[in-house]
């Protein structure tokens, strides 16, 4: 995996059933649910496929903070280096950083107001 590259998406949003299945009559696409212990997420995948190509998430748990967007996710080096040049350049940490799986991500803001995921590679 190279960095600066996106490498996910996905929709953190409060009624994840009901938006999950929205994009599955607007776009077609079908879904399985991805585990999170007491709950359920969802891999979106096209209906001709096995392959994941978005996440549509329950904004509950860890991911309560997390904005309702279409959320991009880029590979960086190291994360805690981004988060500390993200502060010093004027954006602000939304949430993290933390990991999923193995993986340490956060989600920051630029200055202009504009919110993504940096996951290190």
């Amino acid at each position: 995996m190279s960095l600066g590259k996106i490498v996910w998406y996905d929709l953190t949003v409060p009624n994840a059933d009901e938006v999950r299945d929205f994009y599955s009559s607007v776009v077609g696409w079908k879904f399985s649910e991805h585990p999170m212990g007491d709950y359920s997420d969802y891999e979106m995948k096209p209906k001709d496929s096995d392959e994941t190509v978005a996440g549509i998430c329950h904004a509950k748990g860890v991911n309560a903070s997390v904005p309702p967007v279409w959320m991009m996710y880029i590979t960086v080096e190291n994360v805690q280096h981004s988060v500390d040049e993200c502060l010093r350049l004027g954006g602000k940490i939304i949430d993290g950083p933390r990991h999923v799986g193995k993986l340490p991500f956060c989600i920051i803001q630029d200055p202009a107001g504009a919110t993504i995921g940096l996951i290190e590679q």
